[in-house]
Formats: C-alpha cells, sequence, structure tokens
C-alpha cells in the first residue's frame, strides 16, 4: 500500500506543501481548479494506484481558501469537518434549494451536497494541528465576491469557515474509493466583496508548509 495522496489545485499550493513535508512516503499532485477537473483527477489518481497494487491509503485535499471573517481569519489553518458542494441544488423564488431536497432517489445522489471527514484521520490532523480551525468547509464552482451572497452563504450554511473550489470532487472521488478523506486549508482572503488587494497568498502558502508535517 502506498502513503497518503494530498491534492492541490495549483503548482504553488503542492510546491508549498512538499517545503514543509516530513513523511516520504506522502504524495502531493495538483490537479486543476474546480470539484469537477479534482474529482475526475483523483479518481484517476486512484485508479491507477490500485491497478498497479499500492492503493493509496487516505487522501487529503489541501490548498488555500477564503475564510469566513470572525471564523477563520487570513494565515489561520483550517480542516474541514465536512465538505460541502454548496452551489449544488436548484435556485426558486423562494430561495436555493439543496440537491438533497430536490427529491431525487438517494442512489442518484451519490454522496448528496456533503461528505463528512473521516474522523480518525481528522482525528489525526487536529492533535497535530491542534490550534487549526475547524467546520465545514463549502465547495463553489463560483468564488463568492459580493456582501449579498457571502451573507447569504452564512444564512445557510452557519458553521462553515471557508470557503474553496475543490474539497467536494475530491472527497466524492475519495469516497467512491472506500478511502478516509480530510480537507485541509490555509486563509489566504476574507470572504466577502472581491478585493485582490486583500489577498494574502503568500501567508497562506507559508502556513501551507507549516502545516505540512501533519501530513503523514
Amino acid at each position: 500500500m502506498s502513503g497518503l495522496l494530498v491534492v492541490t489545485a495549483v503548482p504553488a499550493e503542492a510546491e508549498a506543501i512538499r517545503a514543509g513535508l516530513t513523511d516520504a512516503t506522502v504524495t502531493v499532485t495538483p490537479v486543476g481548479v474546480g470539484p469537477a477537473v479534482a474529482g475526475a483527477a483523483t479518481a484517476r489518481l486512484l485508479a491507477l494506484a490500485e491497478a498497479t497494487g499500492r492503493p493509496y491509503r487516505a487522501v487529503v485535499s489541501a490548498g488555500v481558501a477564503g475564510g469566513f471573517t470572525g471564523r477563520a481569519e487570513v494565515g489561520d489553518t483550517v480542516l474541514g469537518t465536512a465538505s460541502v458542494a454548496a452551489d449544488l441544488g436548484a435556485e426558486s423564488p423562494d430561495g436555493f434549494i439543496p440537491v438533497d431536497d430536490l427529491g431525487m432517489p438517494p442512489a442518484l445522489l451519490g454522496a448528496g451536497s456533503l461528505v463528512s471527514a473521516d474522523p480518525d484521520l481528522l482525528a489525526t490532523l487536529r492533535a497535530a494541528l491542534p490550534s487549526a480551525t475547524t467546520g465545514p468547509v463549502l465547495t463553489v464552482t463560483t468564488v463568492t465576491g459580493t456582501a449579498s451572497s457571502t451573507d447569504e452563504l452564512r444564512r445557510r450554511h452557519p458553521e462553515a469557515v471557508a470557503e474553496a473550489m475543490e474539497g467536494y470532487g475530491v472527497a466524492v472521488a475519495a469516497a467512491q474509493a472506500g478511502l478516509p478523506f480530510a480537507e485541509l486549508r490555509t486563509i489566504s482572503n476574507p470572504i466577502g466583496p472581491r478585493d485582490r488587494n486583500a489577498w494574502r497568498l503568500h501567508e497562506a502558502l507559508t502556513a501551507l508548509t507549516t502545516a505540512a508535517p501533519a501530513l503523514r
């Protein structure tokens, strides 16, 4: 069996994690931005590893994220208790309807709109990162950039601490392969009206390097 598979969106995130790794059995691979490419690429990596007789033992989606102000601030490390497909569903005159509430047969929903982190893997990460903030991490296909959409996400997901673009896709791939999954993020910007001047990518990438020894 191979070690842990850590999936990031972009090479800069993968490089930041590799810079802090202490376990040589951990594989870190950038796969692209968004849940579709992340899920498809992760599924392929897991299938190839299994086909060679060296399956991975667990999967972590890692990288930078936006944080909900008051819950996760710039530079913080976040561990997802669940990865939530925040915009998977339908609009209606009465507001957003999550896919779980659309009346589809359960077998057609797959993982539904939420995949919980593996409790043992999450506990291991929390023990190694005791100062990390924990809570649901939202997966979105459009980065939140207005006050109204931020308020709506807060209303619909009152416990959420951050948003990113890949976690749910990676989580579904791991679930389909029967592997433990968790999501680790460091905060590069506050969620809210889009302001690139408020982003602190260097701080977030440095925090990824600092958190990397927990990945083992």
